[in-house]
């Protein structure tokens, strides 16, 4: 047996595995709290003392800390939404695209740890374009039947 074919045999168990139904609903909510937590708890961090320090650090790249407001909204909001799987799609597509700007805006420089943190963000992004793509599963507010 070849390397491919161990490859292959073991893909294909793993469709096998995922696609039964009571499998694959507690990975799409599993997948969903794990997404779904760091913007819950980033948006909340900003709250209260946190809230100064958001904005000074909008102001250090040139943005209005006006707009720290619509950050929480939606990076709470988007983030229960997702959790919840209530309009997945519409927040997930909302944050992957808040991940790609702030990773440009805040996390584009040439340290290795803004490096890191910028890769960070891109991979956030593919993980929400997979729930736009494919929807919050059954275990959700949209009840959709396929995940």
């Amino acid at each position: 047996m070849t390397t491919e074919n161990i490859f292959k045999q073991i893909n294909v168990s793993i469709v096998k595995l995922v696609s039964i139904p009571a499998v694959n609903a507690p990975l799409v909510l599993a997948a969903r709290l794990l997404a779904s937590a760091i913007f819950i708890s980033a948006g909340f961090s900003k709250l209260g003392a946190g809230y100064a320090g958001a904005q000074g650090y909008m102001a250090s790249v040139g943005l209005s800390g006006e707009l720290l407001p619509l950050v929480i909204a939606l990076e709470m909001g988007g983030g229960l939404a997702l959790l919840l799987g209530f309009q997945a799609r519409l927040a997930a597509f909302a944050l992957s695209v808040f991940c790609i700007v702030s990773g440009v805006l805040f996390h584009s420089g040439a340290d290795p740890m803004q490096q890191i943190m910028f890769m960070k963000n891109l991979a956030m992004a593919g993980g929400l374009l997979a729930f736009t793509l494919f929807g919050a599963g059954r275990l959700s507010l949209d009840g959709e039947t396929k995940a």
